[in-house]
């Protein structure tokens, strides 16, 4: 200050940098809360460990957390539809991406194919089983009083799957009537773990993730449509890092981690 108490030039000088800096650093808070706010995920049940894997490696790398939402395709795609917050979904088929692109939930140009899985019938870890998945082969007459646990066929990708599997391996009609329907793969693996039912149809990589069941025989992919696993940015994002996201789950980095659990590249199943 002066005499007259007046900041003196070179205060007058330190103040208005001050301002400048408060200003610029107010500038940026928005961009640094909008880089910080999580990444929310709407993926297939049968994605859990991968997926949660392959967040994992994306936060440590980009510094943005990722929260993710798992069930059903069809579940996720319809809670999509009504207004639930997902910036990604990842579908266990294209038919419920399909759908959700119908209702204009996704933008069309960031669609892309992930994945591909395997179809396998598990049984309980300890059961004595002597049998093999092929034409005709006797399900019913294995299942004795028991029921086949799988993933409802009128909504559930897996589901979806294994109906058409059975059909054209012969073996639909000795079953359609002995189900254990369950609302997603996990659920069905969760039957067969916890032996409420002999046998289980599910993915190759869920029948990993489950140290209570063993894989009993895989059906061959001739017998059912082809398992994709595809991605997409919801319309509704306004999350920056949505596309750059789905953009690593196409990587090296991130196909490392999808072999760890079993996955393959589309039209290669691991």
């Amino acid at each position: 200050m002066d005499r007259k108490g007046h900041a003196t030039p070179a205060e007058r000088m330190m103040q208005n940098r001050r301002l400048v800096l408060a200003g610029a650093a107010t500038l940026l808070l928005p961009a640094v809360a909008w880089a910080a706010r999580p990444l929310t995920v709407f993926a297939a049940a049968s994605l859990q460990e991968s997926l949660t894997a392959a967040g994992a490696a994306w936060t440590a790398k980009s510094g943005v957390p990722v929260r993710f939402s798992f069930g059903a395709s069809s579940a996720m795609a319809r809670q999509i539809d009504q207004g639930a917050p997902a910036d990604l979904f990842l579908s266990a088929d294209e038919e419920w991406m399909d759908w959700l692109a119908g209702k204009g939930g996704i933008v069309p140009a960031t669609r892309r194919r992930l994945l591909s899985n395997r179809l396998v019938l598990i049984a309980p870890a300890r059961a004595k089983v002597d049998l093999t998945v092929a034409p005709g082969f006797p399900l019913a007459r294995a299942l004795g009083a028991g029921r086949l646990a799988v993933a409802d066929a009128a909504a559930v990708p897996a589901g979806k799957y294994a109906k058409a599997a059975l059909i054209a391996l012969g073996v639909w009609e000795s079953v359609k009537d002995r189900l254990l329907p369950a609302e997603n793969v996990r659920t069905t693996l969760a039957y067969v773990a916890r032996g409420e039912a002999p046998f289980g149809i599910v993915y190759a990589t869920d029948a990993r993730a489950e140290p209570k069941v063993k894989v009993v025989g895989t059906f061959p992919a001739s017998s059912h449509p082809p398992i994709v696993y595809p991605g997409a940015v919801t319309s509704a994002s306004r999350h920056s890092g949505a596309a750059a996201f789905l953009g690593f789950l196409q990587g090296p980095q991130a196909a490392a981690i999808f072999r760890r659990y079993g996955f393959g590249a589309p039209g290669r199943p691991a």
